[in-house]
């Protein structure tokens, strides 16, 4: 039985991360709003942990993607110092990230999810 289990996950993992791929190629990111709840909601992983597996799993989409972007000609590089700003808000989000409680994590990611949703819905 515990087989058929490991099966079944592994193929809900192939998809969720074919999606995740999609979604970081198409929108350029984005792909942790699927990957986060996956590992939450069906391997059952906490919170913090579900996060930083996000990112690492996200690396090597972003990387291809961005690469990607770059040989179509889709990459305006004026705005390339807001990098910058991405490089210290991830470290700073890494730090908090060890520190912070499970549940605050969890209702800054829902807070988060909820007002990007209402944000497209209406502006």
């Amino acid at each position: 039985m515990r087989k058929n289990n490991e099966k079944k996950e592994k193929k809900i993992a192939v998809l969720c991360g074919v999606i995740s791929g999609f979604i970081n190629g198409l929108f350029g990111g984005g792909g942790g709003m699927i990957v986060v709840p996956t590992l939450t909601q069906i391997f059952k992983e906490k919170q913090n942990v579900a996060h930083a597996t996000s990112v690492l799993i996200i690396l090597p989409f972003s990387l291809i993607s961005a690469i990607l972007y770059v040989v179509f000609r889709q990459v305006d590089y004026s705005l390339y110092p807001v990098s910058i700003g991405v490089i210290a808000g991830g470290i700073i989000g890494a730090f908090l990230l060890k520190k912070l409680p499970e549940k605050i994590v969890f209702f800054s990611f829902v807070a988060l999810m909820g007002t990007a949703g209402v944000k497209l819905l209406f502006f």
